[in-house]
């Protein structure tokens, strides 16, 4: 796939949702009239034009990750729209979303109608269809169901029964699985039955949830299980794509930079810098900039931000969730940020752009020796580390001159500190201009986020070292969709709503030896390291969604798994900023809003759909 991975630019514009007619002969793009032909005779040709249409899904942020318990926006009025449940059908997010996820799916139909007996073909074009499939539906439900490739204007889809759905979704994938000539796994970004079988753990434990349970109270998040037949298929499944491969690579070395494609990873968007044949500033992608805080103007600190105002920076619940000697922690944030020094104009004397390769990149780009004759701009604590650990730290660094503040601003951060992060109280030291040992002083974890520059804990799960110091897409990093320890979870959530905790636990425990993390001989003998209402009662799904907040930390599942799970309510009513009850969740008429609004556009130009066919709240 690497070296097909940029071979859809001069196909992008012409695999459209009309079909044939608006296809152009990349041999002549002047004449459209022989694409049927030359599709036919060169069906590969599609394929990465259909591979290419995944990038959205693994891209997208707010309809994935707002709504739930893990992200907030700092220095915004509000954590947007999708996380107030103000989103409507005009809402132009939500049409991207559905039209982008359909004309995916419309390539991948078509490389299946052309693929004619080339069985590798069509199953990798299945595979990108039930993806696409798995993806709407967890945002709207049932949606109209098409497994043909629309070579027309035709505008009659009717809605499909969410049932029909995953059954035609879970049938594709068994038979892939079964009588496909994929391979067995693959790290280059192209379909293998290990990633099918991940993508069918999801959608039967999805399947699971939303047609053999019955929600009890939305408040309180109770739930009943009718059956448990697909809780144990979605088991099954999990089982076969984890293929017997154990944890035992250390999770900072899973998420590296340098070691993409390893043998946790199962399917991945793709991106390769020296492939690509535009302007690779903007070829790219921009994760390396999310999940991180408002910096100022990157140029000017070093450091890596993501624009005004910062978007999807830890909550306060994040910032709690780790327990003490999570290796996850360090392997998910960045908890020493150098102090880049500002180069000088030549012209005014005053500083100018700091010197990115001894800022933030400088954890990356420059030895443990260079590193420790450079200044600390920001050193973080996971949360439970003890002042009395922290200050032991920043003693070793005043004794290396790392711990110093530069009062003639020759250095971007304009106050370098420590801090132990923590969801309640934070403990942040300032270093001082003489470089002693600072004072703690105690703040609430808002005003931590609130006030100044450079506050918030940054992801490091998508650095790339290669990238240069701006906010565009020019971030060249695969991007996972489906990991090993991740079906771990899968199962271990399946098994516990099969009824079968043993089985669960043993899942979860396995992920927890390799974070560092003791086992635990039951669910009761889990004890979260945040802090809730008392109404707020932990039940054994509780500690399944904890995990995945730990293990799966921004790789944009969180919304899929409070919805799935009938956590939504709940967990918004205990975590969120801004929801105080159900209410806010609502329309007028009393209607949870579970799922987003199809958008009006589709419905309106869809004449086999009517305003009847919106979903529940809109």
């Amino acid at each position: 796939m690497k070296q097909l991975k940029y071979s859809f630019i001069g196909l992008a514009s012409i695999l459209m949702m009309t079909g044939c007619s608006d296809f152009l002969d990349p041999r002549n793009l002047s004449n459209p009239d022989n694409s049927d032909e030359y599709f036919s005779e060169h069906p590969e040709q599609i394929r990465p034009v259909a591979y290419d249409a995944i990038r959205f899904i693994a891209e997208h942020i707010d309809m994935l990750d707002q709504a739930s318990d893990l992200y907030i926006n700092p220095r915004g009025a509000n954590d947007g729209v999708f996380s107030m449940f103000i989103q409507t059908p005009d809402d132009g997010t939500v049409e991207s979303y559905y039209k982008n996820i359909y004309s995916g799916i419309n390539k991948a139909n078509c490389m299946i109608h052309y693929a004619g007996d080339n069985a590798e073909l069509i199953a990798e074009g299945k595979f990108l269809r039930a993806l696409g499939y798995y993806y709407l539906t967890q945002q709207f439900g049932a949606v109209p169901y098409v497994d043909f490739y629309i070579q027309n204007a035709r505008r009659d889809f009717p809605r499909t029964p969410l049932n029909e759905i995953y059954e035609n979704v879970l049938a594709d994938c068994e038979d892939i699985y079964n009588n496909s000539p994929l391979p067995a796994r693959d790290h280059t970004g192209k379909a293998s039955k290990q990633s099918v079988a991940a993508l069918a753990a999801k959608v039967a434990l999805a399947a699971a949830w939303d047609l053999d349970t019955e929600l009890i109270d939305a408040e309180a998040g109770t739930y009943s299980v009718k059956d448990t037949k697909r809780f144990k298929e979605a088991a099954a499944w999990a089982e076969k794509a984890i293929d017997g491969i154990e944890l035992t690579m250390p999770f900072a070395e899973k998420w590296a930079w340098n070691n993409e494609g390893n043998v946790e990873e199962i399917f991945s968007a793709q991106y390769d810098r020296n492939g690509y044949p535009g302007n690779t500033e903007t070829g790219g992608h921009s994760l390396m900039y999310n999940y991180t805080a408002f910096t100022t103007k990157v140029t000017d600190t070093g450091i890596k931000g993501n624009g005004s105002g910062g978007t999807n920076l830890m909550s306060a619940k994040s910032a709690s969730l780790f327990e003490h000697g999570d290796q996850r922690f360090d392997g998910t944030f960045m908890t020493k940020i150098y102090n880049a020094p500002r180069k000088v104009s030549l012209t005014t004397g005053l500083p100018a752009e700091a010197e990115w390769d001894k800022g933030y990149m400088a954890w990356y780009n420059m030895s443990v020796e260079e590193q420790e004759s450079l200044p600390v701009g920001v050193r973080f604590y996971s949360p439970g580390t003890t002042i009395e650990e922290a200050e032991a730290d920043i003693r070793e660094m005043i004794r290396l001159g790392q711990a110093k503040k530069f009062a003639n601003n020759t250095y971007g951060v304009n106050i370098p500190f420590a801090a132990i992060i923590s969801g309640t109280d934070v403990i942040k030291w300032e270093f001082n201009t003489n470089g002693t040992m600072p004072t703690s002083q105690k703040i609430s974890f808002m005003d931590f986020c609130g006030a100044g520059d450079n506050n918030g804990v940054t992801v490091t799960k998508y650095d790339d070292p290669a990238s240069g110091p701006v906010t565009a897409k020019q971030c060249y990093r695969d991007i996972p969709l489906f990991h090993v320890s991740e079906m771990y979870l899968t199962a271990a959530e399946a098994y516990l709503l099969a009824g079968d905790e043993g089985a669960s636990l043993t899942k979860i425990n396995a992920v927890r030896k390799r974070a560092g993390l003791g086992n635990l001989t039951s669910y009761s003998a889990y004890e979260a390291p945040y802090v809730t209402n008392v109404k707020f009662v932990f039940t054994p799904l509780d500690l399944v969604l904890d995990e995945r907040a730990r293990e799966c930390y921004a790789e944009r599942t969180r919304y899929f798994d409070l919805r799935r799970t009938k956590q939504l309510v709940r967990y918004n009513l205990e975590f969120s900023r801004f929801i105080k009850s159900v209410n806010n969740m609502s329309n007028a008429q009393g209607e949870i809003k579970w799922y987003r609004p199809i958008p009006q556009a589709e419905i309106d130009s869809n004449t086999a759909m009517t305003n009847a066919d919106q979903n529940p709240g809109y």
